[in-house]
């Protein structure tokens, strides 16, 4: 079993020092033992493939848009093997996806029309500042 300190799962799962020690605390990642030549006691901690697989998984969820307490809950069901659960979380997840996307489109449409509109006039205001500025242009 390959083991490595907190610097090596950090690097090995993509991350800082600092957030690994933000996912201890809020109980995503394990805490272990520090061990020192003499057995546990005052020495480093050490962390494993499984903290490695488990950094890297909070990851990717994060990266897919799900929050710290969804993604508790999807470790503590990936032990039970609870599928419809994990379904349900995933199909809500991707219903806000869908969401965002659809605003994102109607705010990219916005931009390209006050864009055009920008380009085809030579004097007067801007029409995107005026736009952000809340300004008729």
């Amino acid at each position: 079993m390959s083991v490595r300190t907190i610097a090596g799962l950090a690097r090995d799962g993509g991350v800082g020092v600092e957030t690994v020690r933000f996912y201890q605390r809020r109980g995503l990642l394990p805490t272990p033992e520090r061990w020192s030549r003499d057995g546990i006691g005052g020495g480093i901690r050490r962390y494993g493939e499984e903290d490695v697989r488990r950094l890297r998984f909070i990851r990717s969820a994060q990266t897919a848009g799900f929050t710290l307490e969804q993604i508790r809950e999807l470790l503590s069901l990936d032990a039970g093997e609870d599928r419809a659960r994990a379904r349900e979380l995933a199909a809500g997840r991707l219903e806000a996806l869908d969401r965002t996307i659809a605003d994102l489109e109607v705010a990219r449409t916005a931009l390209r029309r006050l864009a055009r509109a920008c380009a085809s006039e030579d004097k007067g205001p801007c029409p995107i500042i005026a736009a952000f500025q809340g300004t008729p242009s």
